[in-house]
């Protein structure tokens, strides 16, 4: 951040404000208009601007991203249409996790105790396996474990452990995620 007073001036620098406006008109002309199955050509996009984005990996059309160069999605992981992946600073999402719609992922928020309410960012991880249901918010900083499962609509403000199911307002572990076996 270059500025800690935002009464004043913008948080970001001249550079960062720059490149999130030029990733503005690539992505309405080449992200969002791009086919849904199109998920290699968006994967293409978001490497263009510094997205670390591993294979078979699944971001939708209108999944909104505010700075790929802040992304780091792990091999067949996927990003849902409506997902909002507000990255102020890294978002990590772990291999085969899955961000489902409407879902906002924020990394960043202001410290209302400090005059001048400076921007804070802060990194989330999203573990391998993890799901983060319909419409569920997530804060800076936050933590969600390997296959830990956090409801639809919750309202995540601290670390969920692994394999666990989790939700509410705020959100709590509620049971232990056991996954069955699959006949074959």
């Amino acid at each position: 951040m270059v500025n800690q007073d935002t009464f004043t001036g913008p948080s970001f620098s001249l550079k960062n404000r720059i490149a999130r406006a030029v990733w503005g008109i690539v992505s309405a002309l080449f992200f969002r208009l791009s086919p849904r199955p199109f998920h290699a050509w968006r994967s293409f996009v978001l490497r263009c601007f510094g997205a670390k984005i591993g294979r078979g990996v699944h971001v939708y059309p209108n999944a909104k991203i505010w700075a790929p160069w802040n992304l780091d999605l792990a091999d067949e992981s996927g990003v849902a249409n409506g997902a909002i992946l507000y990255s102020m600073a890294t978002i990590t999402i772990g291999r085969r996790a899955v961000v489902s719609q409407g879902a906002h992922i924020c990394a960043g928020t202001h410290d209302y105790t400090r005059p001048g309410s400076p921007l804070v960012a802060m990194p989330i991880t999203i573990g391998e396996l993890a799901w983060v249901a319909a419409e569920a918010f997530v804060h800076p900083g936050v933590t969600i474990g390997d296959g830990c499962v956090i409801g639809a609509r919750s309202v995540v403000t601290k670390d969920m452990p692994a394999w666990t199911v989790c939700a509410g307002h705020p959100c709590k572990p509620l049971k232990e995620r056991i996954l069955q076996e699959v006949n074959a």
